[in-house]
């Protein structure tokens, strides 16, 4: 984890009028050390001792401050991972079969390409500039081993 992340964390969270806990630091270090999106059961079978209700309290707080976005899904329930402007840009490859996500890094090019496509689109319908997502689904290579 890096220190810069860290601080940058603790200044959100007191600009917030929030603290930096333990429970919100070991909620950071373990969705940036899975570098993927994590459903709430994840998270909870993964930072075991933490309870459910905490999870919930603790990642509305840092989704408030900007640490941590809910990435929509169709599953019952959303994924969070850190902000892009602590782990920088990327993309989602999404499984349609059983809803496991990876974070994907596009090349230069194409994002270079999508950036300016994408901003011609959004300026013809009166938009200023956007930002985007990309979420490639398929079926991951378990689900895919049994299909």
């Amino acid at each position: 984890m890096s220190v810069d992340i860290d601080a940058t964390v603790e200044g959100r969270l007191r600009g917030a009028g929030q603290r930096y806990t333990t429970q919100r630091r070991d909620l950071v270090h373990l969705l940036e050390r899975t570098g993927s999106p994590r459903s709430i059961p994840e998270i909870l079978a993964d930072a075991g001792e933490l309870k459910q209700s905490s999870v919930y309290r603790n990642l509305a707080a840092l989704e408030q401050a900007g640490v941590v976005r809910r990435v929509p899904t169709d599953e019952e329930y959303g994924r969070y991972e850190l902000t892009e402007e602590l782990i920088g840009h990327h993309h989602h490859l999404v499984c349609a079969n059983c809803g496991a996500m990876r974070d994907v890094e596009a090349p230069a090019t194409l994002e270079g390409t999508l950036d300016a496509t994408l901003d011609r689109i959004a300026s013809r319908a009166g938009f200023a500039r956007v930002q985007h997502r990309l979420e490639l689904v398929g079926l991951c290579a378990d689900c895919a081993a049994t299909a």
